[in-house]
């Protein structure tokens, strides 16, 4: 029996039903029409992530290229090719300019844009954060956007995200998006080379948009502008995307207040195992998906070539075989330890370097850092609103998205926190 229409009505909690009352190292489903095997733990995600055990080039499909991640980007490729393209994102990753200029440059847009905040009679955290994040990306990436820009950015690269796993007016939202940006960012390309042949023209030569249009891949060949827009947005796209995050911040925020202070005190190893807390606990990606590339067994299990190999994200990140009390936020699970990348998958797993973890995820948890501190050091009420986070929408968020009223930069007193709730 095919489970595609189940998934979409159960969302998060699908695959980990299909876990509930067994003790199998898998289990097996359909999902649109085809045979599928999912599997959850750390041995899994070492098996997922090996190329050859599962392929993603030919399983990702269409309605998630044509809003996610565009066709013909890195997570299209495998093999040599995938990693000549990946080695791009982690060039720019590993520079000193990298991760510190992008955060610093979201820490900046944050500063502008909370003075706005204390004149209005409510501020969205969802809608602000996207703002924030997009204008500092793009100042950081070199793209030549001026904040109207960014902002009309912000809205199109959040509903890429935002539609991507659903049908109907989300998912169709999402694909303008895509198609407009990809247009939009691939003429920015075009104009980055060009300007790059006159004296003294161009982006700076450490820039993203620099980088990806000189990027030459496993072919020899620059990218086209369409592909090199596609990878460009794959920069822009999952930073964005961390106003998800920084709204589930808010949201533990209030629902746990005793983190506040010790999260405004600047405290650097409290705010990152914050920020891993929160990525483990809230819903971000229910799984992630392959093609086995030839029939094989693991832990005695069948998997057919070709079939569908799911990953259960969601599952894993509150499987209490791996986590004492999974459903308890707690930061201090994360202290003093970095968190096995094979056990915490919010975003997937593998090697950032080589295989198909999110490359950006370093950049997640420092911009989410980053933010968390400004909102807790923030002083505002929380008026009455739907706060639920439901776990039929992929990918959630709070319904409201979070509002909050009455917002000054001020401290407050010493030792109330920066915060107050109503």
């Amino acid at each position: 029996m095919d489970n595609t229409f189940l998934l979409l009505a159960e969302g998060y909690a699908w695959l980990p039903g299909l876990f509930r009352g067994t003790d199998r190292p898998a289990v097996r489903t359909r999902l649109l029409g085809k045979p599928a095997v999912a599997l959850r733990g750390p041995e899994a995600v070492r098996f997922f992530y090996d190329d050859d055990h599962v392929k993603r080039r030919t399983a990702l499909p269409e309605p998630v290229l044509s809003t996610l991640f565009g066709h013909g980007g890195v997570q299209t490729l495998d093999g040599h090719a995938h990693r000549v393209r990946k080695e791009m994102f982690v060039t720019l990753l590993e520079d000193p300019e990298g991760v510190e200029g992008l955060v610093a440059h979201v820490r900046a847009a944050w500063d502008e844009l909370v003075r706005s905040w204390e004149e209005r009679s409510r501020t969205v955290v969802f809608d602000e954060a996207s703002r924030v994040l997009a204008r500092g990306v793009c100042r950081w990436a070199g793209l030549p956007l001026n904040d109207a820009a960014a902002d009309h950015l912000a809205r199109d690269v959040t509903a890429m995200v935002d539609g991507f796993a659903t049908p109907g007016p989300r998912h169709w939202r999402a694909r303008a998006a895509r198609r407009r940006q990809e247009a939009w960012v691939a003429g920015l390309v075009s104009e980055a080379r060009a300007r790059s042949y006159a004296e003294g023209g161009g982006p700076p030569a450490r820039s993203a948009i620099a980088v990806v249009a000189r990027h030459r891949d496993a072919d020899g060949r620059p990218l086209d502008p369409r592909t090199a827009a596609i990878e460009l947005l794959n920069i822009v796209r999952p930073t964005v995307a961390v106003a998800w995050f920084v709204t589930f911040a808010a949201h533990a925020l209030h629902r746990w207040p005793e983190h506040r202070e010790r999260l405004a005190s600047g405290d650097d190893a409290f705010a990152t195992a914050f920020a891993h807390e929160v990525r483990r606990f809230y819903p971000f990606a229910p799984f992630v998906g392959g093609a086995a590339v030839r029939g094989m067994r693991w832990r005695g299990e069948k998997i057919r070539g070709g079939s569908l190999v799911l990953l259960d994200l969601f599952g894993q990140n509150h499987d209490p075989g791996l986590w004492d009390e999974p459903y308890r936020f707690d930061p201090g699970r994360f202290a003093g330890v970095d968190p096995d990348p094979d056990v915490l998958v919010p975003q997937g797993g593998g090697d950032p370097r080589t295989g198909h973890r999110c490359p950006g995820e370093t950049i997640t948890v420092e911009v989410l850092k980053c933010l968390a501190v400004r909102l807790a050091r923030l002083h505002y009420h929380v008026p009455p609103q739907d706060l639920a986070v439901p776990l039929r929408r992929v990918p959630t968020r709070p319904r409201s998205g979070f509002v909050i009223a009455g917002v000054h930069t001020a401290p407050a007193p010493r030792g109330t926190g920066a915060h107050r709730a109503s």
